[in-house]
């Protein structure tokens, strides 16, 4: 695979999706898909997620195979091994919920995998380091919350195993043979509470019309989701274990959503009260 980017010819290709920052485009010839971020983003974001998605596709995690970068001569993305047919694991569950236990306990080997996987350390980013990084730029984030965060990221170990980074059961698809990764774009090293904190937030509090805009299911799906996931991933059903391994990754969720909010907002989110409420719910303490 190369670094070099390079042009196509749109007319090859159909639009097939609509994210956030980006477009999606499957070829003609039924072979693969094409990203192409929004006109704003740098082509920097899309080497970026490239040599990315190459760190894990070489690792032998389950990923759909990057081919090469690319621009329509304004946008600039990445071409990749198109899966066809395929499902996510919560498109299936929304359509067939007699499903939700055996894929979220597949869903729970599949994520331990992940996180038993060396990480290579040399070409993936340390999650701590990048949440701390971030945490610096939250221009309007009070100095005494910084301060917190900080003091937290200090007893976290940088251990060098495999983060998804955005890991939920929308982000695995199945063309019924094969379970792949995708939006591998934010993988990085670390503890995998970083990964299991927002894993958890979302199937608790996130409000309903996020969860169905995310994942295509309600609270209540969520909420079973992580009731059928956490026994298989902790390897026990006993609630005294599973309780404290929440209690564990509650600190996380506040320094990951001010992380990602911030990531958003290029540091310039301003932080309400109700804000500042929810991670002192998560990470009391001055």
């Amino acid at each position: 695979m190369t670094a070099e980017v390079q042009s196509i010819n749109l007319d090859d290709y159909i639009q097939t999706g609509e994210g956030g920052t980006a477009l999606t485009y499957n070829h003609k010839n039924g072979k693969t898909l094409a990203k192409l971020f929004m006109p704003s983003l740098a082509a920097d974001t899309a080497i970026r997620e490239f040599h990315i998605n190459q760190v894990v596709y070489e690792s032998g995690l389950p990923t759909p195979k990057p081919i090469r970068l690319i621009t329509d001569g304004t946008r600039f993305g990445a071409e990749y091994e198109l899966i066809s047919p395929k499902r996510s694991f919560t498109r299936i569950i929304s359509q067939e919920p007699d499903k939700l236990v055996p894929l979220s306990e597949r869903f729970a080997v599949l994520a331990k995998q992940i996180h038993q996987t060396p990480a290579d350390t040399t070409r993936l980013p340390d999650m701590k380091e990048l949440v701390g990084t971030w945490i610096d730029r939250l221009e309007n984030l009070p100095d005494d919350y910084k301060e917190r965060f900080h003091r937290f990221l200090d007893s976290v170990p940088s251990t060098p195993t495999c983060l998804h980074g955005d890991l939920h059961i929308g982000n695995i698809i199945t063309d019924g043979q094969r379970d792949l990764w995708i939006d591998v774009g934010d993988f990085a090293y670390g503890v995998p509470e970083w990964d299991l904190c927002m894993m958890y937030y979302t199937s608790q509090f996130i409000s309903a019309e996020r969860a169905d805009n995310i994942f295509h299911l309600d609270n209540d799906t969520l909420k079973a989701h992580w009731e059928a996931f956490a026994p298989v991933y902790y390897g026990t059903d006993s609630k005294d274990v599973l309780d404290a391994e929440i209690k564990k990754m509650q600190p996380f969720i506040a320094v990951k959503i001010a992380f990602l909010i911030g990531k958003l907002s290029d540091g310039k989110h301003s932080y309400s009260q109700p804000l500042l409420q929810l991670f002192d719910k998560f990470l009391p303490g001055s």
